[in-house]
C-alpha cells in the first residue's frame, strides 16, 4: 500500500511543479486527473505530452493512476456533461474521452484508469440507463484489454451507480470482465454505504485496483481533510493491509487546491500515523 495525492487538489499548480512537490513531500504516487490544466486529454499532441509526463514520473519515482473526473473537460458550461447515460450521440463523447484516457494510461504506465457512471438524466427509465452504461463501459473495456490497462469503476454518491452493490450489478451484467476493477473511495463508503467502512473494504477487496481516501460524514458528499469528518482511519488502513492491497491510496481533496501544498503535507503525516496505529 502506497500513498498518493490527487492533482485535482493541486489545480492551481503547473503539473510538473505539482509532481515535484509530491515527490519532495514523500508521496509514492499521484492520482492524475486529466483536465484542462493538467495533461488536457482534448488537446493536440496528446501522445507526445503524455510521454513527457511519463519521463517526469519515472525521474521522480512516482507511480500513477489516471482519473477522469475533470468537471468541464467536455463541456465548458455543464459540469461532467456528457456522461455515459446521456443520449447516445452525447455519450459517445464520454466514451471517446475514456478511450483516450486508457491510451494515456498505457503511455504513463498507469496502474489503473478510474471513471464513474454519471447521473441519469431526469426521467430516464432504469432499464435504459443500464443499457447505456453497459454499452459505454463495454466499449472502453475493449481498449483496456488491448492496451493492458485495468479500469477502476468508482461508485459515486448521487450518480446512477453510487454503491458497491451497484458496481457488483454492473460487473455481473457485463459478465465479470477481467479488465473491470473497482475504485473504492473511502469517504463515499461513510457517506452512502450501510456497512461500516472497514467492512466495505473487505467486500471490495477482490476487485480493488485503486483507492481514494479522505474524511466524510454520513449522508453528506463533501470531501474533508482527515479529522474533520467521522471516519476512524486506522481500522480502514488495517483492513486494506489485511486484504493484501498493494496499490495506490490517493488523497482526494479537490476543493482544497487553494492550500494544496500544506494540505498534502498534513495528509501524508496523518496517513502514516494512522497506518502505524492500525
Amino acid at each position: 500500500m502506497r500513498f498518493a495525492f490527487g492533482t485535482n487538489g493541486l489545480a492551481n499548480h503547473r503539473l510538473d511543479e505539482a509532481l515535484e512537490l509530491l515527490a519532495e513531500l514523500g508521496y509514492e504516487g499521484v492520482a492524475l486527473t486529466l483536465d484542462t490544466m493538467h495533461l488536457d486529454p482534448c488537446g493536440d499532441d496528446l501522445d507526445a505530452r503524455a510521454e513527457v509526463v511519463r519521463e517526469r514520473l519515472d525521474a521522480l519515482g512516482l507511480a500513477v493512476v489516471v482519473e477522469t473526473g475533470g468537471r468541464y473537460v467536455l463541456d465548458p458550461r455543464r459540469k461532467h456533461f456528457p456522461t455515459l447515460l446521456d443520449a447516445p450521440e452525447d455519450a459517445a463523447r464520454r466514451v471517446g474521452l475514456l478511450r483516450r484516457a486508457v491510451r494515456v494510461g498505457a503511455a504513463l504506465g498507469a496502474e489503473a484508469v478510474s471513471f464513474w457512471s454519471g447521473a441519469a438524466p431526469p426521467g430516464l427509465p432504469e432499464a435504459v440507463a443500464w443499457e447505456r452504461l453497459t454499452a459505454g463501459v463495454g466499449a472502453v473495456l475493449e481498449d483496456a484489454g488491448r492496451f493492458g490497462v485495468p479500469l477502476g469503476f468508482e461508485p459515486e454518491p448521487g450518480m446512477f451507480v453510487e454503491t458497491l452493490a451497484g458496481f457488483e450489478e454492473l460487473r455481473e451484467r457485463l459478465g465479470a470482465p477481467p479488465w473491470l476493477g473497482l475504485t473504492l473511495d473511502v469517504g463515499h463508503c461513510r457517506c452512502v454505504e450501510p456497512e461500516p467502512v472497514p467492512r466495505c473494504v473487505r467486500r471490495a477487496a477482490p476487485y480493488l485496483v485503486n483507492v481514494q481516501i479522505e474524511d466524510m460524514r454520513r449522508g453528506v458528499h463533501e470531501h474533508l481533510e482527515f479529522g474533520d469528518g467521522e471516519i476512524d482511519f486506522p481500522p480502514v488502513l488495517a483492513a486494506l493491509e489485511d486484504a493484501g492491497y498493494r496499490g495506490l491510496v490517493g488523497v482526494e481533496l479537490p476543493r482544497h487546491a487553494h492550500a494544496g501544498p500544506a494540505v498534502a503535507e498534513r495528509s501524508l503525516a496523518f496517513l502514516r500515523e494512522a497506518r502505524r496505529a492500525g
